[in-house]
């Protein structure tokens, strides 16, 4: 049996029948959907393109199914539903509606990079894991991890003043993901920075925040950052 056709002996998949008859066989009963006909009709020829479009996952298509990076997983042998070669198998096919049935677990990969390691085709898995959880994420299937927030306030004050401020990307990123702006750690870091800083970096550094400060004739600059940005990351998801 195809490894992507493990649903069909799920539990949820079993069928009764009072009375059935296969080539003269009576195979009444409880049965699963293997004995039922079956065609797969609903992959995407082009799945495959779109993982590999980022970056970890250019490699995806070497893979030959060995198993290798399955049998040296750290997270397999917590969760044996940890996978990588079968969500692998489910990119390549295209089978987008398995792969997202595992879409809770696939982001917990802890880049212990045994599987890249030890792959003999170079197909990276870690890579490919980390590729397909952002390719959920910026679908919306699931939700914006606190990692995507932070880059994104970080990349969006960058392009914006050509510099960032180190208040100011906590502040927006405690925003971005909800948390409370005062937490005793601020706090601890506060008391601990007034003791040691002198009272003009103190200033300088509340000024900043107010006032924000833009690297010197940054505004074009910026612009065309921006619209780069833009254009690369349609160029990699659509083309």
């Amino acid at each position: 049996m195809a490894i992507h056709e493990k649903t069909l002996i799920d539990p949820d998949r079993i069928l009764q029948h009072d009375h059935l008859v296969i080539d003269g066989v009576d195979v009444s009963g409880s049965w699963n959907t293997m004995i039922s006909p079956r065609t797969l009709t609903d992959y995407d020829d082009g799945f495959e393109k779109v993982i590999q479009s980022y970056a970890g996952a250019e490699n995806v298509h070497r893979c030959w199914q060995c198993g290798s990076c399955t049998n040296s997983c750290t997270m397999y042998a917590q969760n044996v539903d940890f996978n990588p070669r079968y969500w692998i198998y489910l990119i390549r096919l295209g089978l987008k509606a398995e792969l997202l049935k595992d879409k809770d677990i696939i982001w917990q990969c802890v880049s212990c990079n045994k599987c890249t390691n030890i792959c003999p085709k170079d197909v990276r898995p870690e890579g490919v894991m980390k590729a397909t959880a952002h390719w959920l994420e910026e679908n919306g299937l699931i939700a914006k991890t606190r990692s995507t927030m932070f880059d994104e306030e970080f990349t969006e004050q960058c392009i914006e003043y050509g510099r960032i401020e180190d208040t100011e990307v906590m502040v927006g990123f405690f925003k971005k993901s909800g948390q409370p702006l005062v937490q005793a750690w601020i706090v601890e870091f506060g008391k601990r920075l007034t003791k040691h800083l002198p009272l003009s970096q103190l200033t300088k550094m509340g000024m900043n925040v107010v006032f924000r400060p833009k690297t010197k004739s940054w505004g074009k600059t910026g612009e065309v950052l921006a619209e780069y940005v833009k254009a690369q990351k349609e160029a990699a998801h659509h083309g």
